[in-house]
């Protein structure tokens, strides 16, 4: 008897804790997240998805936990634009310190090397910042999330093992010093994806004699969004205390990813068929490359790619 009234009771307190929980929602659009220093990439997803109460939702480029800034997040329908943001330029605002190595490349780390710090100038700088720019290659470093025999990196640097890394290639298209004063210095940096900031100044502090390492590390852009777009955990806070419709008004339009790309417009009967998977032809569309879609009714449909004979295959619709 007392093991029925056992198995009744946790089965009402788990019908009783089911409906306490708030339902998840669909929600379409992207946060532009300003990242507080502290907290990794995942439980800025976390916090944000389960502020929003999101069924679907996930963030493009991680920060370190060392960094601060730009966090793109994707939700619903727009993940399927995530691969472009990851693949943009970004841009961050770095301080390190020079003469002294640390095990993770940052702050967050164990010193393990020291180096003095001879007397450099501004010129002496720039001159070896120049070296940096334009492709270059970098040896990822072991506390990173690169995966080796299926095992992440950073994973293996804190059981004490290294292991070879092949060189990658990578662009810097910008990089201009901000200050140099003793054994500090901060710089503005336009790169692509997969470049690892903390590696960049480990080698340009190489170059100037001695090592250094990461102390301050903020991103400052990301794709077509920049500071002003950013939205901070407080601003997030306040939104949320008046509803989801106010903390709705945050997001920006899935197709803002793409900015410069061409838009084309789709009459309703060539939105039927291009949903159900066929290429269309599109009287004035581009003679190449790739577009946003939009429908007379649906707006927002998704991207396209033009086909040799011209006309506009899908490639991601939403739904």
């Amino acid at each position: 008897m007392q093991q029925v009234l056992k198995a009744k009771m946790t089965s009402t307190a788990a019908v009783s804790a089911s409906h306490s929980r708030p339902k998840k929602r669909d929600v379409n659009g992207i946060l532009v997240f300003d990242k507080p220093p502290g907290w990794t990439s995942n439980q800025a997803l976390q916090k944000v998805k389960r502020l929003f109460g999101a069924r679907k939702a996930g963030h493009t480029g991680s920060l370190d936990p060392l960094a601060s800034g730009i966090l793109t997040i994707c939700f619903g329908q727009a993940t399927k634009l995530s691969s472009y943001l990851l693949d943009a330029d970004k841009l961050y605002v770095v301080t390190g310190k020079l003469g002294e190595r640390t095990d993770t490349g940052d702050s967050d780390g164990a010193v393990t090397e020291t180096s003095s710090v001879g007397e450099l100038t501004r010129r002496q700088a720039e001159a070896v910042f120049a070296e940096f720019t334009g492709q270059i290659e970098q040896v990822p470093p072991m506390y990173s999330a690169l995966k080796h025999k299926g095992r992440r990196l950073y994973e293996l640097a804190r059981s004490g093992v290294e292991v070879e890394r092949e060189p990658r290639p990578v662009t810097i298209h910008e990089l201009r010093l901000l200050s140099l004063a003793a054994a500090e210095l901060s710089f503005v940096v336009r790169c692509s994806k997969g470049t690892y900031v903390r590696t960049l100044l480990e080698d340009i502090a190489e170059k100037l004699g001695t090592c250094g390492h990461v102390t301050g590390l903020r991103r400052t852009g990301a794709g077509p969004y920049g500071e002003d777009d950013m939205v901070t955990a407080g601003e997030l806070k306040q939104k949320a205390a008046k509803g989801l419709e106010a903390l709705d008004e945050v997001l920006r339009p899935a197709d803002s990813v793409l900015p410069d790309w061409p838009a084309v417009r789709l009459t309703t009967d060539l939105t039927y068929y291009l949903r159900q998977g066929q290429p269309v032809v599109v009287p004035g569309a581009p003679t190449g490359g790739w577009v946003r879609l939009y429908g007379d009714d649906a707006g927002f449909l998704g991207v396209g790619e033009i086909t040799p004979d011209r006309r506009i295959a899908p490639r991601r619709l939403f739904v």
